[in-house]
């Protein structure tokens, strides 16, 4: 690891430390090579204080249970019909695989016990079609989980629900991590999966706003990979039911798990909840108020003096910041697409709420508005805070020569002479 993987990992640490993060990994990953590499990302994890807590799927080793017993499985990832012979193949798979873990995590010197905290009920009959042991959650044992996560223990949830009465129903792991995360307030949902992430077509969405993920799901479902129809599914549910993040990355990736967590590009998808939702596109109405709250950051000639006409001529660049629909920062995206780069401008954030992170959403939400629109670098022009936008944003300086032409031209008329700071997208 070089120097600037562990101070990229150390900014993480405070706001990370003593969360919950639930792990999903599907079964397939498991038995591949790369599973002890993921383990061993679950060990950095655990040594940062980081409390985890994994649910595995079975379908792919219930496929090869049946193959090799000439079964007809009646169903894979459940959610459709369990028959009993079915039910017998999940129950060996997923203690199979529940022992897998198990030795591996051992292996890391990491301490695990597996659960019977799924709580679960018959999926009943659905459409007139009897789904027998096919199992829905109903809740987590979260007494269960907590206590052994406040012991630095890390529960382990199989494909598999109990009743009351000592039943066990399969039932499907995406929909074991979402309640896992929503029952223990989890910071993040990671699902570890076989492809790269959501993919629309051909294309990995890297980042995406729960709401944006609705509509593709509602307009443009049938270009979701069918492989991730599933993750993009339960993102969503688990975004509504108040879990932050969710990722959804490849497990074949080495280090997969730690660049998904401690870099801003990630390796997946990010599917994001209502945190951004507080940043907004400023409308002309919240001109006075842009104005009004950078006069001080202008006065010291931190931010160069924009004038109301100018601020409208270019009102799609500007996004503001709102605490209970109080505009309390603001920040602005300029754009040169016929050079591949964003500007991040006009960034203030309100003394009031200074030290909040504010600052830092804001860098980072202008960054993901500049990779969606496919540009390759971000750059950025400070006389005050160029610190502030290497320590928090990643930024580094560059020279003026990084600048659009047009760019370059107003900065000489200037004569601010304001550092130049670059950030790469690609």
């Amino acid at each position: 690891m070089k120097l600037t993987d562990l101070r990229g990992i150390l900014q993480y640490i405070p706001q990370f430390r003593e969360k919950t993060f639930v792990i999903s990994i599907d079964g397939a990953i498991i038995t591949s090579e790369n599973f002890g590499n993921i383990l061993m990302d679950i060990a950095v994890l655990r040594s940062l204080n980081i409390r985890v807590a994994l649910v595995h799927g079975a379908s792919a080793q219930i496929r090869g249970l049946a193959a090799e017993q000439k079964v007809t499985a009646s169903d894979l990832d459940g959610s459709g019909i369990t028959d009993e012979p079915t039910l017998r193949l999940a129950l060996m798979a997923a203690n199979r695989l529940t022992h897998e873990i198990l030795e591996g995590l051992s292996a890391n010197d990491l301490r695990a016990a597996s659960t019977n905290a799924v709580i679960a009920h018959p999926l009943g009959i659905l459409h007139g079609v009897d789904h027998l042991l096919t199992g829905k959650v109903e809740r987590i044992d979260v007494e269960m989980c907590q206590k052994l996560l406040d012991n630095g223990i890390i529960p382990i949830l199989p494909p598999l629900g109990f009743d009351g009465d000592g039943k066990t129903y399969r039932v499907n792991s995406d929909n074991v991590a979402v309640a896992a995360a929503e029952a223990l307030k989890a910071t993040k949902l990671m699902f570890i999966t076989t492809v790269d992430g959501i993919m629309v077509g051909d294309r990995v969405i890297r980042q995406m706003a729960v709401s944006d993920l609705e509509s593709v799901l509602a307009l443009e479902k049938d270009q979701v990979r069918p492989e991730v129809v599933s993750k993009a599914v339960h993102a969503v549910a688990a975004c509504h039911a108040g879990v932050p993040r969710v990722h959804v990355i490849n497990g074949s990736l080495e280090e997969g798990l730690l660049a998904e967590v401690f870099t801003n590009e990630g390796v997946g998808t990010l599917v994001y909840g209502n945190e951004f939702q507080q940043i907004r596109r400023a409308m002309k109405k919240d001109i006075r108020s842009i104005l009004n709250l950078t006069k001080p950051s202008v006065a010291s000639e931190e931010l160069v003096k924009r004038t109301r006409s100018s601020i409208e001529k270019q009102l799609g660049d500007y996004y503001i910041f709102e605490i209970d629909k109080n505009p309390v920062a603001c920040v602005a995206l300029h754009c040169y697409p016929e050079h591949s780069k964003g500007e991040l401008a006009f960034l203030y954030v309100s003394p009031a709420h200074e030290n909040q992170g504010i600052g830092r959403k804001l860098i980072q939400f202008v960054e993901n508005k500049a990779r969606d629109l496919g540009f390759s670098e971000l750059i950025a022009l400070s006389t005050q805070a160029f610190t502030y936008f290497q320590s928090k944003g990643g930024f580094i300086e560059g020279s003026p020569d990084a600048l659009p032409p047009a760019r370059r031209d107003k900065y000489e008329q200037s004569g601010r002479k304001s550092k130049v700071l670059v950030k790469k997208l690609k």
